[in-house]
């Protein structure tokens, strides 16, 4: 099996978290996953997300999935 190649997509949930002035374990909760699994996301180590989460976290934040995740260079 070929090595997996790094990806170029970044997760901005600090950031959001910080404008709505909300915890990661509030947002999980409130999204219905584990904080174990937003962490991931968050600190850009995630493979795949499921649309309904993603879809579930833009409620939440009040955001589009664009102010979330971005792709590029960090």
């Amino acid at each position: 099996m070929p090595p997996e190649e790094p990806h170029e997509i970044h997760c901005h949930l600090d950031r959001l978290l910080a404008d709505h002035q909300m915890t990661l374990a509030e947002l999980a909760e409130r999204v219905g996953v584990t904080v174990a699994n937003l962490s991931i996301l968050k600190n850009d180590r995630a493979k795949a997300i499921r649309f309904s989460t993603l879809s579930a976290i833009c409620r939440e934040l009040h955001c589009q999935p664009g102010d979330i995740l971005t792709f590029g260079p960090h």
